[in-house]
């Protein structure tokens, strides 16, 4: 089996590491942010943050023409540090958030897909956690 490309992202969110984690993890929040543009949505999110636990996102167009479910289990959950995971088509993803006072770094690390092209499903990931960036510190 081949070894998966890794991508990484990451940005500093100008809020403390507990909201930035409310923020990430509870559903109400993630139907809020969680799109790579303003033409998509989040209808229905779950989150059970613990190890174990499943979560899963229903991520579609705004004008109802395409929708894909993004949902997996969690692998390893630090409050506040990190979560790790496994996505339903078996790539790993983990997540770090690093507090620095009043803000946090959050870095993100993805086993790429095969059908699309790196560079494409790194913009796609830095969209979607820019989004959020711009959501936290909103909020």
């Amino acid at each position: 089996m081949n070894q998966a490309q890794e991508i990484q992202i990451q940005t500093v969110i100008q809020r403390p590491v507990a909201e930035v984690w409310t923020y990430w993890t509870e559903p109400e929040h993630i139907k809020a942010w969680n799109a790579a543009s303003d033409d998509w949505h989040t209808t229905e999110a779950t989150n059970d943050v613990q190890a174990g636990g499943r979560f899963s996102s229903h991520m579609a167009a705004k004008d109802g023409s395409v929708g894909f479910d993004f949902s997996g289990v969690y692998l390893e959950v630090i409050l506040y540090e990190k979560l790790a995971y496994t996505i339903d088509d078996g790539r790993h993803v983990t997540i770090l958030f690093t507090a620095n006072g009043d803000e946090t770094e959050v870095v993100e690390t993805f086993e790429a897909e095969s059908m699309n092209p790196p560079e494409m499903q790194q913009a796609g990931w830095q969209s979607i956690l820019d989004r959020f960036k711009a959501y936290a510190e909103q909020q």
